[in-house]
């Protein structure tokens, strides 16, 4: 196990027992929240941290993502269409977005 992996592996297991609460780092995307309550889903946690173990900041800034609050204009939509997530979370990369609870987890 390269020593990259053991952190990840740690990284994991310290979190998952905090799965669904947004630690520091971590961001709650809620600018749909109406109208994912009225569907039933909580917003979403985007673990950022994870992400940064694995990725440099650039495979995803500017290209994917606007580095301003408010600019990403986040859906199902689009993130079915290969915007955004969706330009890694395809089932190719990493997995479909099919599992509504990995990201839309946040208990306040």
């Amino acid at each position: 196990m390269t020593k990259r992996s053991m952190l990840l592996f740690i990284g994991l297991l310290v979190l998952l027992p905090l799965a669904g609460h947004a630690e520091y780092g971590d961001m709650v995307l809620d600018r749909h929240k109406d109208v994912m309550a009225k569907v039933g889903v909580a917003p979403v946690v985007f673990p950022h941290w994870i992400h940064r173990m694995k990725f440099k900041c650039k495979a995803c800034h500017e290209d994917i993502f606007v580095m301003k609050k408010a600019a990403n204009n986040i859906t199902m939509a689009t993130i079915i269409n290969g915007e955004f997530c969706g330009a890694c979370h395809n089932g190719k990369i990493s997995w479909d977005p099919l599992y509504c609870d990995r990201c839309h987890s946040h208990k306040p």
